[in-house]
């Protein structure tokens, strides 16, 4: 995010249903077994979602205290053309005030709304990364491994996430993150560049037809510091109605969607829990954490 005219260690307090975070090793499994089976895992999923359909609610908002002074809002529906390509069908978007509030999106922004607010680990992206052990905390019902993660390096223009994660210790797959997309780009000698900078985030997931752990909302609550003012921002995204391909979804040839008379009979998949309105769950914090300075 730019502004106009002119955005270490996560350590996130403690909320609502969340437990102390307790600094012991994990028992009958070493945590570098435990970054191999999410990594996994977490390949599984990355494949498993290009077979859904969702819609995507992003909304972000410049704020004055109560008072909102522009805003960005965009839906898109998830889809596959008739050769399997995913597409996005924008349902929803009216004309950005972002620049009232002195805030302008990037191409990070894009990136980011897309890739790394619902952040994947696969085992292919781990030797990317450091990754630490720094304990066990219990997430609602959920008993999990904590790590903080951050970036080797940063090669070429490609966007990292830096921050901490949750595992579900039973399914060993990201149940919750906490951080921010990286690199930013900040006028430390303010020479007049222009400055690139992004919120801290954190997004939860949910069990989507009782296997995989799907990212079902973002929330972001924070400060962008500019040299020449701060910003306060919010951001909202939601992931929502996920389907399977093939199941009650819009099957679509050449941009258009095919009635569904000429539709072929498609055997429907095991009855899925349905996912409610992605606004907070009353057992997760309603807003996202704050690090500690």
């Amino acid at each position: 995010m730019a502004a106009i005219a002119v955005c270490g260690s996560f350590a996130p307090t403690v909320a609502a249903q969340e437990g102390p975070l307790e600094s012991t090793q994990p028992t009958g499994i070493t945590p570098e077994a435990i970054i191999t089976r999410f990594a996994a895992q977490e390949k599984l999923f990355k494949e498993a979602r290009e077979h859904y359909t969702y819609r995507q609610d992003i909304k972000v908002q410049t704020r004055d205290g109560d008072t909102v002074t522009g805003e960005y809002h965009e839906v898109f529906d998830v889809l596959y053309d008739d050769k399997g390509h995913r597409i996005e069908n924008v349902v929803f978007a009216p004309q950005s005030s972002l620049e009232q509030g002195g805030l302008s999106l990037d191409q990070g922004d894009v990136q980011d709304f897309r890739n790394r607010l619902p952040f994947v680990l696969t085992t292919e992206e781990v030797p990317e990364y450091n990754i630490l052990y720094v304990g066990q905390q219990q997430e609602d019902q959920l008993h999990c491994y904590v790590f903080d993660i951050a970036p080797k390096e940063i090669v070429g223009k490609k966007r990292y996430f830096q921050g901490r994660i949750w595992v579900d210790d039973h399914d060993f797959q990201i149940v919750k993150t906490y951080g921010q997309a990286v690199p930013e780009i900040k006028d430390t000698k303010r020479r007049g560049k222009e400055e690139h900078l992004y919120p801290k985030f954190t997004t939860w997931r949910q069990q989507i037809d009782n296997k995989y752990w799907f990212p079902t909302y973002t929330r972001a609550d924070d400060t962008l510091h500019f040299n020449t003012g701060d910003i306060h921002i919010r951001e909202i995204v939601k992931y929502e109605d996920y389907k399977r391909f093939g199941s009650n979804v819009r099957i679509l040839y050449q941009g258009q969607e095919i009635p569904k008379a000429e539709q072929k009979k498609q055997t429907s998949p095991p009855d899925q829990n349905p996912v409610p309105n992605q606004s907070p769950d009353p057992k997760k914090p309603d807003a996202a954490p704050n690090p500690q300075q």
